[in-house]
């Protein structure tokens, strides 16, 4: 049973720019790149599988056709969806669904909880999280009268920091931020506010009603929830858990072994490099540790993200 490594699939953005290929060392297709789908099996961004004997295999066919490799686990999608994002330019604000919300009104979507880890940022960066508003009506005042300033909720941010967005939370990342984010397998986003920004000669489309629906009010701050980690693997620290995923941060210097006692892992380098079962990855190098899979030696220095879906 061997290591899944995956393809990532990019996206040019209105805000985006060129760290994932100054910082990563990826081929991007453009100068407005604003995000890599590193481990993906939605229809908009599905990575293929790069080596080994299912090469070229998309993971959203991996996944229907060898249920094996992810523990048997139930389920049409692919539950998981990462992603780095090159914010050069500030994104719109910005809610997301739940899933009973986006299943009854996104064509049986799934809602988008997500989490993000700061791989970098400027000096004195901050980002969105939250909201001023103490009632519904005096969130869709501010919001008809464009009172932005007064209605958002910014907060400081640092490298290393860690944020969970769960759905109904107002959120944006600001330019020069540079993140990964682990997120349910959905695309479905619902843009408050877009500072007027034209793209082709126009303005982007908002979606104020659906917004207004789903916005938490008033504003509670997403717990991280972060408690006694249950895996083995006792280098790697637990970020978050939530009822989608867990999140784990490893800070590797020297050898250490990974036990993939979940359904699956998803695994990204962010910095550094080391050899799994002397196969070498490095810094922007995505994959995923099937179901049942040995324990794996691993040497080196770099830190990872890995991620596993929440057992219920």
């Amino acid at each position: 049973m061997d290591i899944i490594f995956l393809k990532p699939v990019f996206k040019q953005m209105i805000w985006g720019g060129e760290r994932l290929r100054r910082d990563f060392g990826y081929e991007i297709p453009g100068n407005h790149t604003g995000e890599c789908w590193a481990i993906s099996a939605h229809p908009q961004g599905d990575c293929t599988v790069s080596e080994g004997k299912f090469a070229g295999m998309r993971l959203s066919e991996l996944f229907r056709s060898h249920r094996e490799l992810f523990g048997d686990m139930a389920g049409e999608r692919f539950p998981l969806l990462v992603k780095l994002i090159d914010a050069r330019e500030d994104l719109s604000i910005q809610v997301h669904p739940d899933d009973a919300y986006a299943a009854a009104n996104e064509n049986g979507s799934l809602g988008k909880m997500e989490c993000w880890y700061i791989l970098d940022c400027e000096k004195d960066a901050t980002i969105v999280i939250g909201h001023h508003a103490g009632s519904r009506q005096e969130l869709e005042t501010m919001v008809r009268e464009g009172r932005w300033k007064e209605l958002i909720r910014e907060i400081p941010v640092k490298k290393g920091d860690f944020f969970q967005i769960n759905p109904g939370c107002v959120h944006a990342i600001k330019g020069g931020t540079l993140i990964l984010e682990t997120q349910q397998n959905s695309d479905i986003t619902y843009r408050l506010y877009d500072y007027d920004r034209l793209q082709d000669g126009k303005l982007r489309p908002l979606h104020i009603k659906q917004s207004l629906e789903v916005i938490q009010v008033p504003f509670v701050q997403p717990q991280a929830g972060v408690g006694e980690s249950k895996t083995v693997n006792a280098w790697l620290e637990q970020l978050v858990t939530c009822q989608y995923y867990t999140v784990w941060k490893g800070e590797l210097k020297g050898k250490r072994t990974i036990v993939q006692d979940q359904k699956f892992m998803l695994g990204s380098v962010i910095e550094g490099s080391a050899k799994i079962n002397n196969r070498l990855v490095k810094k922007g190098t995505h994959f995923i540790l099937p179901y049942g899979i040995p324990p794996l030696s691993i040497e080196g220095d770099g830190i990872f993200i890995f991620s596993a879906v929440s057992e219920s």
